[in-house]
């Protein structure tokens, strides 16, 4: 696995599922993560940023537990400002606090299709903009936002739409931050990672085996791409498994 040693990565949704698996992929490539989410005490959906940053801290890693609602530009910028006062920077952004809404667009409510909006879409616009200055100070760096990989679950519309602008907002900031030496890119999974969320969400759908990704698959793709700056790759959509083989 790619060392990460020196550097410090801003997880965004990290409390559990991918984010947390990410995270911790991260703190064992050598990277101190602060990990970031709303969830600080426990809920119906298992983990918590103590509980993530008490495992990485227990397998001999570096991490900070961050309290943060990426829909709330002040809680974002206060825990941005919270990982840099403890690690002194941060060199790697994971954009990855996400929500799903499953059901038919003539009867999804508005508050819905707004939360999917304003997690998925506005979360990483927030994030993303809190972070770029202090990616600059340090020369260069790596940002990454969590996609999917498109349509093909039935009701699924308002969680395409978000992830799909999020994409264009993070391949139209590729060129912009050629210059300052940053790489920019989209990470998805290849096929279905049965995250707790998904659990919780999925309206009980079976996936098939063969379509069911390890989680472990994102970590390792995540870690090869905090690694880059605008010399490498830059400016892509990635799927896990094709480019952490």
């Amino acid at each position: 696995m790619s060392s990460l040693a020196g550097k410090t990565a801003f997880v965004a949704g990290a409390s559990r599922g991918i984010g947390a698996t990410i995270a911790r992929s991260l703190a064992s490539a050598g990277a101190s993560v602060a990990v970031a989410a709303r969830t600080e005490r426990p809920s119906t959906l298992e983990g918590t940023i103590g509980s993530v940053a008490d495992s990485i801290r227990a397998r001999g890693g570096t991490a900070l537990a961050v309290a943060c609602d990426v829909t709330s530009e002040a809680s974002v910028n206060d825990a941005v400002a919270e990982t840099v006062s403890e690690f002194g920077a941060i060199d790697i952004l994971v954009a990855n606090a996400g929500v799903l809404w499953l059901g038919p667009v003539e009867t999804t409510p508005l508050k819905r299709w707004q939360l999917c909006l304003d997690v998925n879409l506005t979360g990483v616009f927030l994030v993303t903009k809190a972070v770029i200055p202090h990616v600059r100070a340090r020369g260069g760096g790596s940002l990454m936002a969590v996609t999917t990989t498109g349509v093909g679950m039935a009701g699924a519309n308002a969680y395409w739409v978000s992830k799909a602008a999020a994409e264009r907002l993070y391949l139209g900031l590729a060129d912009d931050l050629r210059g300052d030496n940053i790489a920019v890119n989209c990470l998805s999974p290849s096929r279905v990672v049965l995250t707790e969320g998904w659990r919780a969400g999925g309206g009980g759908i079976e996936i098939p085996p063969e379509m069911v990704e390890p989680p472990e698959a994102m970590g390792r793709a995540a870690v090869l791409l905090a690694g880059q700056d605008a010399g490498g790759i830059t400016g892509t959509v990635q799927r896990s498994e094709e480019l952490a083989i």
